[in-house]
């Protein structure tokens, strides 16, 4: 029996590792939807396609496996766009089936004719059109494929009235998986090793590129004695059981990376693109390897340049370069590192104050050894990478390249759907949970057993930071939110809200425990700085016109309550 478009696309899909699809039903994706129904995939009703590509993003970045989602013409496929690209950006495999009006009623103005292609070329691997039924299982398979390989968003474009048409030939086309080893020739390498075996103070500093690489990355370290530094986007596969792990640098990081990246005299960038040039060193040789050219030199001039994947070139590395005994300066730059996570705990004895950093360890102790973090883009986001241990087992995700708001909990749904037995924790900033709110009745109707803890300083508290560093009175920022809790309790949650310290392990407790989804609302401090590892002369002058021009209009105690929190420790 012949096969309509619909079901040729729903079963070349799922062929290629695809297990849900996020969206809202509707007019041109009816009949993709009835096929999803009479098949294998799981269909995962959403409130807001922003909210279905972030959590389709965030399965398909935790699985690596092909993760869809489906729109509706016009405004249901534009409501996916940040979501989207947000997924692309972070290198997750997502296809969107983009729904369009029928052929009959294109480019005529027809109502909800909106072209999606120039919308969604900018940032995606393939973003093509199905024009003829023949097309159908070719264009999947293709659209998976690219996805898959190239760790990004795929776009199918489908007229409506295409889904019910059935091909005159439809060959097996499929989509196929790759994993070859790619690495400089040996000619290629000979200026990286005398750079490295040249002595001195070796730095490595590990991105998402050495995702599948660790053993290779840590092997290479032994043998150089280096300190590893890390982006934020490699913190799972990086920090756990790493015995030259010094953090990461820039504002998100800590002195121990910073001193590792700023102040050495060889550093090798492995799959790394560090956008932050004033975090470079000013006058160490730089070697960077990448898979992808285009990378090379990119952020910052490099010495050295190498193309290959991070895994195969440092194994080459591994076996050429001199082995380094002196161990002072990885010695120094993990001193460093220790000192500062110390430091940046920020605990307090008053019971009235709550700092972020006391939530996120309690969190820390709490969660199971699998745990799955998200945070929203902003503090939390901080909080996360610098006070999270992972463990080779737990993992996070957050908005790293995008910088998105209102990330967290719309991803954990698409991590928690992927891994149901797994505790998934969002940890949300009450400006995020509070722009996409609507989607917490998706957690009831899908009985999702996500748990969200809100970070609430009722405020933009990130952008506050980013006024007051420049000088500026903070404006605009206030968050008059509600109780968390009873909201969540009125739609069918768990929910409970915690004001006082002595409240909050029992709380977190009670909440982990609930075996659906919960808000726990915890009441932090307003006035927490998120610290960069080196503070600039150009920022203490500016933070202190902030708190001259807050005494001049009368907030004198917000200025004694930022010197407190921050400063008196």
């Amino acid at each position: 029996m012949s096969q309509n478009v619909a079901e040729i696309l729903v079963e070349t899909l799922s062929q290629a590792g695809a297990k849900r699809c996020y969206g809202v039903v509707g007019d041109t994706i009816n009949h993709f939807t009835d096929a999803i129904r009479r098949s294998d995939l799981d269909w995962v009703h959403v409130r807001h396609e922003e909210v279905g590509g972030f959590a389709a993003g965030g399965e398909a970045h935790m699985t690596r496996n092909l993760t869809l989602c489906a729109g509706t013409c016009g405004p249901g496929t534009l409501h996916f766009v940040n979501g989207l690209f947000e997924a692309h950006r972070n290198g997750s495999p997502v296809v969107l089936i983009a729904s369009q009006v029928g052929t009959a009623d294109t480019g005529v103005g027809f109502p909800q004719d909106v072209d999606p292609k120039p919308i969604y070329a900018q940032y995606s691997v393939f973003c093509e059109s199905i024009i003829n039924p023949d097309q159908a299982r070719r264009m999947a398979a293709l659209a998976a494929q690219e996805a898959i390989a190239k760790n990004g968003v795929a776009v199918l474009i489908v007229h409506g009235d295409l889904f019910t048409q059935t091909p005159s030939q439809d060959l097996p086309y499929r989509a196929h998986r790759f994993d070859p080893v790619i690495r400089p020739n040996a000619e290629e390498l000979v200026p990286a090793i005398k750079a490295l075996n040249a002595g001195g103070k070796v730095s490595i500093f590990a991105g998402f590129g050495c995702e599948h690489a660790r053993g290779e990355v840590l092997a290479l370290a032994a043998k150089l004695n280096a300190p590893v530094a890390w982006t934020s986007r490699a913190k799972d596969f990086i920090e756990p059981d790493n015995p030259f792990d010094v953090g990461m640098t820039g504002v998100f990081g800590l002195a121990g990376g910073y001193r590792a990246v700023a102040e050495c005299d060889t550093l090798l960038l492995l799959g790394c693109s560090f956008a932050w040039t004033q975090f470079y060193p000013e006058k160490a040789t730089i070697i960077q390897v990448d898979i992808d050219p285009g990378q090379i030199g990119r952020r910052h001039p490099v010495d050295v340049g190498l193309v290959g994947s991070v895994r195969d070139t440092c194994a080459a590395l591994a076996q050429l370069v001199d082995e380094q005994t002196d161990t002072k300066w990885l010695d120094s730059c993990r001193e460093t590192y220790a000192k500062a996570l110390e430091h940046d705990a920020h605990q307090s004895d008053d019971d009235d104050l709550i700092h972020p950093q006391e939530l996120t360890l309690a969190l820390n102790a709490a969660a199971h050894d699998d745990a799955i973090f998200t945070a929203d883009a902003g503090s939390p986001m901080v909080w996360m990478l610098r006070h999270i241990r992972t463990n080779g087992q737990r993992r996070t995700l957050s908005s790293l390249v995008h910088g998105t708001m209102a990330n967290a909990y719309p991803q954990g749904i698409g991590i928690q759907k992927a891994f149901p037995q797994r505790q998934v924790i969002a940890m949300c900033g009450d400006g995020g949970m509070t722009m996409l709110m609507g989607d917490l009745l998706t957690l009831k109707q899908e009985k999702i057993p996500l748990k969200i803890v809100v970070f609430n300083n009722s405020s933009l508290g990130f952008v506050e930071i980013e006024q007051k560093v420049d000088g500026l009175l903070d404006s605009y920022t206030d968050l008059e939110n509600p109780d968390f809790g009873k909201l969540a309790q009125a739609m069918g949650l768990w929910g409970r809200k915690v004001e006082q310290k002595h409240e909050l392990d029992h709380a977190i407790a009670e909440w982990l425990a609930h075996p659906g989804p919960g808000i726990l609302d915890v009441t932090v401090n307003r006035m927490e700085l998120v610290m960069p590892p080196k503070v600039e002369p150009g920022q203490v002058t500016s933070t202190a016109l902030y708190s001259g021009k807050a005494v001049l209009n009368g907030r004198m105690s917000e200025v004694v309550d930022l010197v407190k929190s921050n400063f008196w420790k």
